[in-house]
C-alpha cells in the first residue's frame, strides 16, 4: 500500500484525533503528559538535530510525500479541515510532529534571563530565541508567563526550546534571594544606562510583562536598576526586542574585551 493509498482520519470523532486537538489546545494537557506539537519542517529538523525523532508525525492527503524523509516514524494522515484545527497558524505547513518535551542539562553556572508574567507567546518565543543565541544558560518564567511549550510559543523559538534549559512556574523572588549572580531589572526608570553598565561575566537580566512592565517587589531585589536608552518619541521597547538588545550588548561587552 502507498501512502497515497492509507486511511485519511477525516472524523472529529476519531480518538487519535480528539486526543492530539486536546495536546494543540491544552496547557494544562501539554504539562500533564509532558508532550505538545510542533509546526513544520524547520522545526522537526531543529527537534531531530537537537534531540533525536518525534514520537509521530501528522500530516494531510497534500503533504504525504513528507513521510518518504521519516520513514522511521510513526505517522498518520489527517484531512486538511482536521488539520487546521491542529496547527497553530492561519496558513497550516501541513506537517506537525508529537514529540516529548526535551530535558535539557541544566548547566551549574551561567547567565539567566528571568521573565515575570510575560503573556505573549510570540514575545516568549522571540526571548527564548535571543537568549540561546547569545549564549544564555537557561531561562527562568514565573507562574504567570505563557505557556513555553505551546504551539505558538515553539514556532517562535525557532528551535531554541531544544538547546536552553527553560524553568517554567518559577517563583523568582524566592529564587533571586538565594543566588549570589549580579541581578539587572529592566526599567523605564533605571538607575543607570545599559551601555554604562558592565555586564561581563554570569548576569541575570528581570524583565516584567508586556504592559505592567516589571513588579516593584521584583525590582528591588535586583542589585541594579538598568534601562535602555532611547532618542525617539516612542516610550519603551518591545520586551521581546529589550531582551535581544540586552542580551547583545552583555554579549559585545564580552567579545569586546576579549579582543583587548
Amino acid at each position: 500500500m502507498t501512502e497515497r493509498d492509507r486511511p485519511v482520519i477525516r472524523s472529529r470523532a476519531n480518538p487519535q484525533f480528539r486526543a492530539l486537538l486536546k495536546l494543540a489546545t491544552s496547557s494544562r494537557e501539554r504539562r500533564k503528559i509532558g508532550k505538545t506539537l510542533l509546526d513544520g519542517e524547520h522545526l522537526l529538523q531543529a527537534y531531530e538535530q537537537a534531540i533525536g525523532a518525534p514520537e509521530l508525525l501528522i500530516v494531510t492527503p497534500q503533504t504525504v510525500a513528507t513521510l518518504h524523509r521519516h520513514d522511521h516514524v510513526d505517522s498518520i494522515i489527517v484531512a486538511e479541515a482536521l488539520f487546521a484545527e491542529l496547527s497553530p497558524v492561519e496558513t497550516p505547513s501541513g506537517v506537525l510532529a508529537l514529540i516529548e518535551r526535551p530535558q535539557i542539562r541544566v548547566a551549574a553556572t551561567g547567565s539567566m534571563i528571568a521573565l515575570e508574567a510575560v503573556q505573549d507567546p510570540g514575545n516568549l518565543g522571540a526571548i527564548l530565541r535571543s537568549a540561546a543565541a547569545a549564549g544564555f544558560a537557561r531561562v527562568l518564567l514565573s507562574p504567570a508567563c505563557a505557556d513555553a511549550w505551546s504551539p505558538k510559543t515553539l514556532r517562535a523559538g525557532m528551535g531554541a526550546h531544544f538547546v536552553i534549559p527553560i524553568e517554567e512556574r518559577v517563583e523568582l523572588a524566592a529564587r533571586l534571594v538565594e543566588t549570589p549572580t549580579p541581578t539587572f531589572a529592566l526599567t523605564l526608570d533605571g538607575a543607570q544606562s545599559l551601555y554604562q553598565t558592565d555586564l561581563r561575566g554570569d548576569v541575570i537580566f528581570m524583565f516584567g510583562n508586556e504592559g505592567a512592565g516589571l513588579s516593584d517587589a521584583l525590582a528591588a531585589l535586583a542589585g541594579t536598576r538598568v534601562s535602555i536608552p532611547m532618542r525617539g518619541a516612542v516610550e519603551s521597547l518591545n520586551v521581546a526586542a529589550a531582551v535581544s538588545v540586552c542580551c547583545f550588548e552583555k554579549m559585545r561587552q564580552e567579545l569586546f574585551s576579549a579582543a583587548k
